[in-house]
């Protein structure tokens, strides 16, 4: 049996009070599909928001062309089971020529489309840069944050009037924790990517990360051999970034008892989060979401 979270409930209702506020406030908005554990929860929320009608703007996936294949395969499942409207951003020349698929791929896509609001899945507890934002945080020209000109949003009121050429990044769940994400998923039964579950899997060992290996391009190294281990994701990405962790979690209970006990933020595992400390915030300024 199922008990209700007060906790939960509350942050649903201020993730659905935000999806509304953007919905009134912008002339086109989107919402960013990762095809994650919080993209899943941003698309509950968005259709409990404005149900019995059908959610008010489209998802974009921004496909870098090395997601899981595992990923691919939930996103055009879910999308058809939700008659969601979805549209996925693949700038083949930028992938022939190697452009870094985090930052030029979003700008271009949002640019093509004329998007002025683009609704993440970013939450405060992942990372030092994201803790900086507002839930309503403006991008410059450029696509460019400033987290020196943050605008204030007290008692719940948000500012959300955009000058020419700027946009705005809106981050429903920006208050939720990893906890709180896998909870609500528990609480309200949400289908999430099997990924998220232990399962043996081929695995090379890089460093102090296991990266799987998902397709015959992933480069193998001094005569690496990719072999079977039980594991998990915490987080999902481009798989030759996105480190595994040894587990045995393989329900939902499981999951939740284990992040539970974990202390390691989840973008541990996400390579292109380790470069330096501030690497998240430069790109960031740069435009990456």
């Amino acid at each position: 049996m199922r008990v209700e979270n007060q906790i939960l409930r509350e942050l649903e209702n201020e993730s659905i009070e935000i999806f509304r506020e953007a919905a009134v406030s912008f002339r086109k908005p989107v919402m960013m599909y990762s095809i994650g554990k919080d993209s899943s929860v941003l698309l509950h929320l968005a259709r409990k928001a404005f149900y019995p009608s059908p959610v008010p703007f489209p998802l974009l996936h921004i496909d870098t062309t090395w997601k899981f294949k595992e990923m691919i395969e939930f996103r055009d499942r879910i999308v058809a089971q939700t008659n969601s409207q979805l549209i996925v951003y693949t700038n083949q020349e930028g992938v022939a020529a190697g452009v870094n698929p985090f930052t030029l791929k979003l700008k271009a896509a949002l640019d093509l489309h004329g998007f002025d609001a683009a609704i993440g899945g970013s939450r405060r507890d992942e990372e030092k840069s994201r803790a900086k934002e507002r839930i309503f945080s403006v991008r410059d020209p450029g696509h460019r944050w400033n987290p020196r000109e943050q605008r204030p949003e007290l008692w719940r009121t948000y500012n959300t009037r955009l000058l020419p050429e700027q946009t705005m990044r809106v981050f429903p769940i920006s208050d939720w924790t990893e906890t709180d994400i896998w909870r609500y998923i528990y609480q309200e039964n949400i289908e999430v990517n099997p990924l998220y579950f232990s399962k043996e899997r081929p695995m090379v060992q890089r460093g102090d990360q296991l990266i799987m290996v998902d397709d015959e391009r992933f480069p193998l190294i001094n005569n690496e051999t990719p072999v079977m281990k039980r594991v998990r994701f915490r987080t999902l990405g481009c798989y030759p970034l996105t480190a595994a962790v040894e587990s045995n979690a393989m329900t939902l209970e499981e999951v939740v008892e284990e992040v539970l006990h974990v202390k390691l933020s989840e973008r541990a595992t996400r390579l292109i989060d380790g470069d330096k400390e501030d690497s998240m915030e430069k790109k960031k300024t740069e435009g990456y979401f």
